[in-house]
């Protein structure tokens, strides 16, 4: 059995090298082809090509970049062809999946289309929700709430579970971490999370940094720690280089689970980041910012109260959201500050992430089990 994969970026990554470890372990036949980052080439991906050229994100971000984007588009679309996979399957990023999905409609291959992790068409786009049939024959969502938007509209939508469940953050071993990076018994450690994407990188890691120095100055006894990924370490490391803080820059999944789980507190970019840091109960913040055009568009565009996955899922603010003018120094410094004192915010937000783990739920099987059983239902079907 042949599978074409294609993550966009790194969230996608980690979530297809799940995917594809499931696979394996009921199908220890299958074969992968397409587009991936390192995690699922460790799994034995051989990508097309970087996928950091698609992590970009923001209308002044994207509007460059779309020759090179169109180009890779032809380019996946003619592999495809080439291969002859027994089906196809995007994960996350739909802007880019959604062009790949259309042009293979249009040469009619008859090969299954499969998209993992819905759109947030409850946040925006909603008239999206009626068009996907038309380019994909079934959507894996993440969330129970999910399916109820896209089925009424003639398309299989099926919940699998959010990956987070799985994530090996739980096993993260805090001692090992403090040993490893020979970090004092007395000392804190603050966890600085800026993103994946080069322009995210750029926009909040100044306005991190700035905050962990004004910190530092009253709290010698803390260490910060900066866990990044392929596509950004190289910036996040050229960033830091003089900043004058006891840091330390990471690029293995295991020392960030570690430093995750040694971590007093967070502060971090919007995403699946923070559902991470919420499941193992480390106080933090979300902080994001982008261009003045993309955010007016945003405010908007978007239908939500709430960014933080934590607060949608419980329609209420427990994780403090810093979002463009309010992404400051001073106020990042305010929540650490309460959070570390174990004030008020930090008993709702530790409760408040006790009842997000109830509500993703844990089965028998996994997220990635689930999406590889259905995947597999689907090619059977097809060939019958």
């Amino acid at each position: 059995m042949k599978i074409y994969l294609i993550a966009g970026e790194p969230s996608g990554d980690l979530l297809g090298s799940r995917l594809m470890r499931a696979m394996v372990a009921k199908n220890p036949d299958v074969e992968f082809f397409g587009i991936g980052g390192e995690t699922m080439q460790r799994e034995g991906l051989k990508s097309l090509f970087d996928i950091s050229e698609l992590a970009v994100m923001g209308i002044f971000e994207v509007i460059p970049s779309i020759p090179r984007i169109l180009g890779r588009i032809k380019q996946t679309v003619k592999d495809i062809e080439l291969i002859e996979p027994d089906a196809i399957v995007t994960i996350d990023s739909w802007s880019f999946s959604a062009r790949i999905h259309k042009a293979l409609r249009k040469k009619k291959l008859g090969i299954p289309q499969i998209h993992y992790v819905a759109p947030q068409v409850w946040a925006w786009k909603k008239k999206r929700a009626r068009t996907m049939y038309k380019y994909i024959d079934c959507l894996l969502t993440l969330f129970p709430y999910e399916p109820k938007y896209f089925t009424p509209f003639h398309l299989r939508a099926e919940f699998v579970g959010h990956p987070v469940i799985e994530s090996t953050i739980i096993y993260g071993n805090k001692d090992d971490f403090r040993e490893r990076f020979n970090i004092a018994d007395d000392a804190q450690i603050m966890a600085i999370l800026p993103g994946s994407r080069k322009n995210e990188v750029a926009r909040l890691l100044p306005v991190f940094l700035n905050a962990a120095k004004k910190f530092y100055q009253t709290n010698p006894n803390f260490v910060f720690v900066i866990p990044t990924v392929h596509t950004v370490e190289q910036k996040v490391r050229e960033m830091t280089a003089h900043c004058d803080l006891p840091l330390i820059v990471l690029n293995t999944e295991s020392d960030r689970h570690d430093a995750f789980k040694a971590s007093d507190v967070a502060i971090a970019a919007s995403g699946t980041v923070a559902l991470e840091l919420a499941m193992i109960d480390v106080p933090h913040l979300i902080a994001y910012k982008v261009s003045p055009f993309t955010a007016f568009l945003a405010r908007h565009f978007l239908k939500i109260e709430f960014v933080n996955l934590s607060n949608i899922l419980l329609g209420r603010e427990i994780v403090p959201e810093l979002l463009q003018e309010n992404c400051t120094e001073d106020k990042i410094l305010y929540y650490v500050s309460s959070f570390l004192k174990k004030e008020d915010l930090y008993e709702r937000q530790i409760d408040g992430f006790q009842k997000v783990k109830e509500i993703l739920g844990f089965s028998e099987q996994t997220p990635s089990s689930n999406a590889a059983d259905i995947i597999f239902n689907i090619v059977q079907e097809g060939k019958r």
